[in-house]
């Protein structure tokens, strides 16, 4: 019987050897990947980025003065009034400096009705939340950075049903509220010149999707969204203004049923949020990929406005959301969905205070002992250099190729994309807690330039003199191999040769 188990052993040894590697002292599994260059899946509509908010003003609830009061201690979050005071010119040119750092290039920027309307058809221009909203947008303006304007919720009595609360209310009137979106809309890009709010949304989280908040009538018969986005689309359109209305704005990774899509013909595109994770969750890719579909066949983007992960901390002073467990999620939620054809994503959030719900700060705006804004803006690192990885090399409407593996394990996902300049990147995210060994044929590949790998991990970033410098060359070849990807682990390969004093990629 001897005989028998050494037959046995060297069978699994042979059977195992091929797909495993010996890197660093570490076993790791061998994967080869095959990427088509002339195979383009999918054209992104738009990139990658974050939220930033434009509220600034703290408003007393005086839930007691209503009959339906907002369910939440701080129903606004911690990205409420997360930016530095607006006379630290310092604070905010860093801000600057760290959103191009970062080549955010999708962003969705956070507005209340409340701040340029207070009373019925009285606008106001000039306070410190619109201020904050120019500084933002004048960024993305200079930086070529798209806009996804979201108007959050509408917050004034003016236009609340009785005993509702103004911040959650839906409008009593829909000719209101769509002449104040309107009137927004045309002042921001005829007033001060914006071309870069490409998309709006006129309100945030309503009832539809698996939760739902701010659209709320009380005991009263108020306007359905399909109405209001019905009245808002004809008022655009007839005002000739080129921004397209996005919607349902619901969360979170709401399943796609087109019972309750009976306003998409007043869209130009559709959008979702997420915060349990897709990768990792069981449904999570059937439900991306049903709204994929379905916005393909109405010829519109589709969008992810809101991505985080809400199972790695939730509450106040939480910093889960900023581990990089939540930036191992996010990565493996972004690329996939990349493969699955969404057209961009919005992190929450690049501003937060992390003093409410969380903290899902990209860099440090607030000191939560001191309470008081900081005067020097860091990264958040975990979460900062984690993101880096998906935005710092890809521009907005990047092309997402073919990619395959023939072995690939389970917790490794991969995407390549390619830019608008023809610079190639190749994502992976290695979530397992081996090393993978990744071995990559490129098929009708053009003219091409050396490669450079970067890579985070959580252990990497612990060193206070970490820099997101290549860690290994390349050269141009149509085949490469012996790339190790570390154990848990978030991983570029690039045509783009950016060292760490370089500005990220735009477009």
């Amino acid at each position: 019987m001897k005989w028998i188990f050494q037959v046995f052993l060297v069978t699994v040894f042979l059977t195992i050897l091929p797909a495993m590697k010996y890197v660093n002292g570490q076993s790791g599994r061998g994967v080869n990947i095959t990427i088509n260059e002339s195979n383009v899946i999918h054209q992104m509509k738009g990139g990658i980025g974050a939220s930033w908010h434009a509220m600034i003003s703290e408003i007393p609830l005086e839930n007691e003065k209503y009959d339906y009061p907002v369910r939440h201690i701080n129903p606004r979050g911690s990205t409420f009034a997360g930016n530095p005071p607006l006379d630290d010119t310092s604070a905010w040119n860093q801000l600057y400096r760290h959103a191009r750092w970062l080549g955010l290039d999708f962003i969705r920027v956070e507005i209340a009705q409340q701040m340029y309307e207070p009373e019925r058809n009285v606008f106001d221009w000039d306070n410190a939340e619109m201020k904050a909203l120019y500084r933002i947008l004048d960024w993305c303006e200079k930086n070529q950075a798209d806009v996804f304007l979201q108007q959050m919720w509408s917050h004034v009595a003016w236009n609340a049903h009785d005993g509702v609360h103004p911040l959650l209310s839906s409008p009593k009137s829909l000719d209101d509220f769509g002449n104040g979106i309107v009137t927004l809309l045309k002042y921001l890009t005829e007033n001060r010149k914006y071309t870069c709010i490409k998309y709006f949304c006129m309100t945030n989280e309503p009832p539809g999707g698996t939760w739902g908040y701010w659209w709320c009538s009380g005991s009263h018969t108020g306007p359905s969204l399909t109405d209001a986005w019905k009245k808002l689309s004809k008022s655009i359109k007839s005002e000739n203004i080129n921004i397209i209305l996005s919607g349902p704005d619901w969360t979170s990774l709401p399943p796609f049923d087109p019972a309750k899509m009976d306003f998409s013909g007043y869209l130009g595109s559709f959008d979702i949020h997420s915060y349990g994770g897709i990768y990792h969750t069981g449904n999570g890719e059937e439900i991306i990929r049903d709204w994929v579909n379905f916005a393909k066949t109405e010829n519109k983007p589709f969008f992810l406005s809101e991505i985080g992960n809400m199972s790695v901390g939730w509450g106040a002073d939480n910093p889960g959301p900023k581990s990089f467990k939540a930036s191992l999620s996010n990565a493996s939620d972004i690329v996939l969905c990349m493969n699955l054809g969404v057209d961009g994503f919005n992190r929450w959030s690049f501003t937060n205070r992390g003093d409410m719900d969380g903290q899902w700060q990209l860099v440090r705006t607030y000191n939560l002992q001191t309470r008081q804004y900081e005067k020097n803006i860091i990264p958040e690192k975990e979460a900062y250099y984690g993101y880096a990885m998906l935005t710092r090399f890809l521009g907005k409407y990047a092309s997402v190729l073919e990619s395959k593996a023939d072995n690939n394990p389970d917790s490794l996902v991969f995407a390549s994309c390619k830019n608008t300049d023809g610079n190639l990147s190749v994502l992976f995210v290695n979530n397992r807690k081996e090393p993978v060994t990744v071995s990559i044929t490129f098929e009708n590949s053009g003219s091409r330039k050396d490669f450079r790998f970067y890579q985070v991990t959580e252990s990497l970033l612990q060193n206070p003199d970490f820099r997101l410098d290549p860690q290994k060359l390349f050269r141009h070849s149509n085949k490469l191999k012996n790339l190790v990807l570390q154990p848990e682990s978030i991983s570029v390969l690039t045509n783009i040769d950016l060292v760490h004093s370089d500005p990220g990629v735009i477009r």
